[in-house]
């Protein structure tokens, strides 16, 4: 168990979208929070946010996808704040091509920034939660590491078996460093958030919301919630676990 009042959470992907709902969330909640994004205005106004809420904030200018990047930002967080309670694993992004028209390397950029790079920041955070006895991995999966991208061209295969990927490290990684440390996925369905907003997602909500038994998109906070429990909860007997947040989407 750890002192909310000083507990820091690293949340990459963290200037907008489901990650910035995120880092709000668990600012909210008393935890200290370091941004991580490439997004420089963007993480500079949900820094500004969460001072706001009185929380002290760290901002890095850093490319997930760099293994000595994600090593160096965990030293500096480390060496001002000494400790690592929790880490979100939300950067990443889609990819709509198929296997037709999918080339190597953006097989390989698909599979570095929605899997490698999970890898990139667990990696160095692990031994200070060991140290401390204490310690909550959440990553962003999603529902199309088990449907396949079945209901937008937003996301086909090289993505889903990304995110497949993080199940799988997540069971594992679950296994390997209990019990200490909790291991999680969430696997969000249809999310409007403001990238999800310009595709063509928004553009055929009408026919999608249907096949949702909730009848709407889900919404950012929708997931910073289950995020924020996993973090926060205690106790918590919950590890090794990807959960769905969809509003049930019938055709999964």
């Amino acid at each position: 168990m750890t002192d909310t009042e000083t507990s820091v959470s690293i949340v990459t992907g963290s200037a907008r979208g489901i990650g910035r709902a995120c880092a709000l969330s668990l600012a909210a909640r008393g935890h200290r929070i370091v941004l991580v994004d490439l997004l420089a205005p963007e993480m500079a106004r949900t820094k500004t946010e969460i001072e706001a809420l009185g929380r002290s904030c760290l901002a890095y200018h850093a490319d997930v996808v760099s293994h000595a990047r994600a090593m160096e930002v965990v030293a500096d967080v480390v060496a001002r704040w000494r400790r690592v309670d929790v880490l979100v694993n939300n950067a990443g992004k889609a990819q709509p091509k198929g296997i037709t028209e999918l080339n190597e390397a953006e097989w390989d950029a698909t599979i570095d920034l929605n899997l490698k790079s999970c890898f990139n920041w667990i990696k160095p955070v692990v031994p200070h939660m060991q140290r401390a006895r204490y310690g909550r991995i959440i990553s962003m999966s999603s529902l199309n590491a088990h449907s396949g991208g079945v209901t937008a061209a937003v996301s086909k295969f090289a993505y889903a078996a990304a995110k497949a990927g993080i199940i799988g490290m997540t069971r594992s990684l679950a296994k390997e460093l209990g019990p200490d440390i909790l291991v999680n996925c969430v696997c969000p369905g249809l999310i409007k958030t403001e990238v999800a907003g310009n595709t063509v997602i928004r553009d055929r909500e009408p026919e999608l919301v249907k096949g949702i038994a909730l009848k709407r998109f889900g919404t950012s906070q929708d997931v910073a919630e289950v995020v924020a429990f996993l973090a926060t909860s205690e106790p918590c007997f919950i590890t090794g676990q990807d959960i769905t947040i969809d509003g049930l989407q019938w055709n999964r």
